[in-house]
């Protein structure tokens, strides 16, 4: 059945087109002049009453949301996040693992690869395996129990399954796995690291070319030590992440880190625990405890755990940060985390034969509706627009 979202301000490749409309089924059929938009006789017409409409939001790295962990042994965990972050604009995501057991590690690879492809609500796209392949001293909330050398034989029958893999370039092996990982298709990230800038270099050469939300579980930058920080600042073609929540990363340094690496080269995520879009009060991350207060998730020794940041939330925080145009700021949120995981081809922009993956909001990126594979499942009633 073909429906058409109308009256709306179309965000896609970096610009706004006024006066189109949007025509889908479950992929994307035409983006066309309002005029010509009877010639496709759509079955649903939708009035976006003057709002944006945009691709889709992809989180690539979060672990988890309204209750429910990627960790979750319970089989529900992952469809859980799958309903319940529409309400934030995501359409598709990476759950994120933790450092823990080897066993508990596998079986949630397992189920993430059940999940895949499915789309009752965001669709699971793979794996940010965050650990357990990371330095004990920049661990954050990982449990160091759990801490292992990096081994690429212990994950390749996962291939299929883990996206982007986030690794500490310093330790003994990690350039084997990196050289692997890659030719395997696989995302190689540095993060929770405390590598030199000459091992992270080695690294990038090896084949790493993304960075585990950037400053953060990282050795800070030094002129005599510009550790990873000088290493992703001198290397165009490496992508870093960031917690746009202003809690992770000053904004002074988020606008830093888009003067180094320009808006192309930059994935906004949420790096959010269970605790998100539930109330304060206490969680557990990977295993340990977690307070959630003043909207800081933090460990009993005062290390941030995660966020409870949503991914609309973050691009509207980054929009008044970075004082960048809206387009450019969507583009964070969709076509780049499209372009780093390999899905560009069927995410990322309003383009026709792409998946209808769709979000309507306003300028305060308040979320009105969600369309997954042109199912609509989320629709919000705010009050009304506010001002932001």
């Amino acid at each position: 059945m073909l429906k058409a979202i109308y009256n709306a301000k179309i965000v896609t490749d970096g610009t706004i087109l006024p006066g189109h409309a949007v025509v889908f089924s479950s992929r994307i059929e035409a983006v066309v002049p309002e005029t010509e938009l009877s010639s496709y006789q759509p079955a649903e017409l939708i009035d976006a009453q003057g709002r944006y409409v945009a691709p889709g939001f992809i989180d690539i790295h979060i672990h988890g949301c309204d209750g429910a962990d990627a960790m979750d042994s319970s089989g529900d965990a992952l469809a859980r996040m799958s309903r319940s972050l529409p309400r934030t604009g995501v359409t598709a995501f990476l759950p994120a693992t933790m450092t823990m057991s080897f066993d508990r590690v596998e079986e949630a690879l397992q189920r993430i690869r059940t999940a895949m492809g499915t789309a009752g609500g965001a669709e699971v796209l793979g794996c940010h395996m965050e650990g357990p392949f990371i330095s004990e001293n920049y661990r954050g909330a990982q449990d160091k129990r759990h801490i292992l050398t990096p081994d690429f034989a212990k994950i390749e029958k996962f291939v299929d399954v883990i996206k982007i893999a986030t690794i500490a370039p310093e330790l003994p092996g990690s350039l084997e796995f990196i050289r692997r990982a890659t030719a395997r298709g696989i995302v190689v990230s540095i993060g929770h690291s405390a590598a030199t800038y000459d091992e992270a270099m080695a690294a990038i050469q090896a084949g790493a070319s993304h960075v585990t939300h950037t400053f953060n579980a990282l050795a800070g930058m030094n002129h005599r030590q510009p550790g990873v920080i000088g290493a992703l600042a001198d290397h165009d073609d490496v992508t870093c992440e960031l917690i746009a929540d202003n809690v992770h990363v000053h904004p002074a340094a988020q606008r830093l880190l888009l003067k180094l690496k320009g808006p192309e080269r930059m994935v906004l995520i949420t790096d959010a625990m269970r605790a998100g879009l539930m109330p304060e009060g206490r969680y557990d991350l990977g295993g340990q405890p977690v307070t959630v207060k003043n909207g800081e998730a933090r460990l009993a020794n005062g290390a941030l755990a995660g966020s409870v940041l949503t991914l609309s939330r973050a691009a509207a925080n980054f929009r008044a940060t970075s004082g960048l145009p809206l387009p450019k700021v969507i583009e964070l949120v969709s076509a780049n985390p499209a372009r780093r995981i390999g899905v560009a081809d069927r995410k990322g922009s309003i383009t026709a034969g792409k998946d209808a993956d769709l979000v309507l909001f306003d300028d305060c990126l308040t979320i009105y509706a969600t369309f997954s594979h042109g199912r609509m499942v989320y629709r919000g009633y705010p009050d009304a627009d506010y001002n932001c």
